[in-house]
């Protein structure tokens, strides 16, 4: 109920919306210049480490360093909307691989290219030090991630495409690893190589194993122990 007494005319001096308003929706080139920041932030950070200067985010997305530090104040934000980003990113490739291919072996290969094309190894040097890696919004992003990866690997497992001795943990360290450039060398100066690389562990991941592999099938919360 409105607090305020009615006007001369009886009607409330007040209203829901009134008091409410619209929420104002971002500017389009707000939104814009936001992605070219994450893309940006994403590329440098993947070659540079999470100490990559502000300088060169704001140079390569094409934005002042004023327009930068208005969307993220400091360098915890930025890392944590850049990890939010890549995570969300390649859950969705995940999705389309699953919606998309007939094949489960194809999907999974589909799903690896399109996550190396993600930049996901770009979150490993963001996830050490102070950040914080159990925030809610982290949280849902991994679980979501988790569980589409989980899904990849178990449907080609369950068609007989994929040998039954490997986890997600399995696949995402050595995507992990793969899709990662060596220190001073750009994403772009790689790209063949990573995707010709990443088939290769692709195909060793075809069953029937040719193999015994050493230790246990890994899985992401594995992962997780281990770095923690």
């Amino acid at each position: 109920m409105c607090p305020h007494p009615a006007d001369a005319a009886g009607a409330p001096a007040c209203s829901p919306a009134a008091e409410a308003g619209p929420v104002p929706r971002p500017r389009a080139d707000a939104v814009r210049n936001r992605e070219r920041i994450l893309v940006a932030a994403r590329e440098v950070l993947v070659e540079q480490g999470s100490a990559a200067p502000f300088d060169e985010i704001a140079r390569r997305a094409g934005v002042g360093n004023a327009t930068l530090y208005r969307h993220f104040p400091d360098r915890a934000a930025l890392v944590h909307h850049v990890v939010l980003f890549v995570m969300e990113r390649v859950t969705v490739q995940g999705e389309d691989a699953l919606a998309q291919e007939a094949d489960a072996f194809a999907a999974l290969c589909r799903f690896t290219h399109a996550a190396a094309d993600e930049r996901i190894g770009a979150l490993c040097p963001m996830l050490a030090g102070d950040f914080d890696g159990e925030h809610p919004e982290l949280i849902a992003a991994r679980e979501a991630l988790t569980e589409t990866v989980e899904t990849l690997v178990t449907a080609g497992q369950q068609a007989g495409l994929v040998r039954t001795d490997i986890g997600v943990g399995d696949l995402m360290v050595a995507l992990s690893q793969l899709s990662r450039p060596l220190p001073g060398i750009s994403c772009m100066a790689v790209e063949g190589f990573v995707h010709r690389h990443l088939q290769l562990f692709l195909d060793g991941l075809r069953a029937p194993a040719r193999s015994e592999l050493p230790g246990e099938a890994a899985t992401l919360e594995d992962l997780r122990q281990k770095t923690m």
